[in-house]
């Protein structure tokens, strides 16, 4: 059991029955894939000691406990030094290890924030209850950068990779309704294009609604006040419903305008062409300004056969290659609402 390459996927969660019963789902059958289930860290680190192996997995972190400290597994000071006992073994003896930890109910890894400290890298694995998408994202790497993301799909045989995510993102975009648009987001250095939808409807109470899903509600907020008092359109009158397709989560700035002109399509019920992209984040005066990666957006774009595209002027002017799309500059809001007339 001491060659090369073996793997010691320790669990404190589930006993070997439950990870057998998941490696046969899988289909998993590995003689170099050793289980051990413990959670009493001397005895992990004599396994690791005799097995030698290439990696280690603790599933997870909050379950596993030493004797010399009083404290219950899972909190604070248990934490630190079962992370530091595994840490010592495996850069002693150069062993990759994976810890896994649990999650607040606000995304954040659980326990004392020292534990980020101590590790080289830390990647979050997000993802909405209701989709099958998961990002695999770095938020922190010693050794390189953390502009990078993986996005997989959660299948029957476990996780795969999405090669051409964005293709899968707009799939299902057949028809031309009001109110829907497709925007160009960064996730880290990959372009994603990603469909926004907007419903506005006559309110029935003194207050009008705002709902968002995927996006930050008060930048929706925001946007609401800058088009209602830019464009003078009438919003304080409607409800206004914004969504993600697909369940992702979007945060920067770059898709306030197509933000705006799915809510404005809505409104008006004039439908967005199916081949046009919109990118752009809009300031308070209700100018839109240059976002950054420009042109990774628009040969995305370009890949994916749309036509045209809407950007901030300052970005038009400073565009270095040379594309098949009809790209429209525009300073403002006024003139991006003016293109959907």
């Amino acid at each position: 059991m001491k060659g090369e390459g073996n793997v010691l996927y320790v669990s404190g969660e589930e006993s070997a029955e439950q990870i057998k019963m998941r490696a046969d789902r899988l289909g998993i059958n590995n003689d170099n894939i050793m289980f051990l289930g413990e959670t009493d860290i001397d005895i992990i680190a004599q396994a690791i000691e005799e097995m030698k192996p290439k990696l280690v997995i603790i599933d997870s972190i909050q379950t596993m406990y030493s004797d010399e400290i009083s404290s219950a597994a899972g909190t604070v000071s248990q934490v630190r030094e079962i992370t530091a006992r595994i840490m010592k073994i495996c850069k002693e003896k150069a062993i990759t290890t994976i810890i896994i930890g649990h999650v607040t109910k606000e995304g954040n890894i659980a326990g004392p924030r020292v534990l980020e400290h101590m590790v080289d890298t830390v990647l979050y694995l997000e993802g909405e209850r209701y989709f099958s998408y998961r990002i695999l994202r770095g938020v922190k790497n010693r050794f390189g950068s953390t502009n990078e993301i993986g996005m997989f799909e959660m299948q029957n045989k476990g996780m795969v990779e999405i090669t051409n995510p964005s293709s899968i993102l707009i799939s299902e975009r057949e028809d031309n309704p009001a109110g829907s648009v497709i925007v160009a987001s960064m996730e880290g250095t990959r372009p994603l294009m990603i469909e926004l939808q907007a419903l506005t409807s006559q309110t029935v109470f003194g207050m009008p609604r705002r709902a968002a899903n995927g996006i930050d509600y008060n930048r929706l907020i925001l946007l609401m006040a800058v088009l209602e008092k830019k464009a003078k359109m009438p919003l304080s009158s409607q409800d206004i419903y914004l969504n993600v397709v697909s369940g992702i989560r979007i945060q920067e700035p770059a898709i306030d305008l197509g933000m705006i002109l799915a809510v404005a399509s809505s409104f008006k019920n004039i439908s967005i062409p199916t081949d046009l992209v919109v990118i752009g984040e809009v300031g308070l005066t209700g100018e839109v300004r240059s976002v950054n990666m420009i042109e990774k957006r628009l040969k995305e774009a370009e890949k994916l056969g749309f036509k045209k595209c809407i950007i901030p002027q300052n970005n038009k002017k400073l565009l270095k290659d040379e594309f098949k799309l009809d790209i429209i500059g525009v300073k403002n809001i006024e003139e991006a609402l003016r293109i959907l007339k």
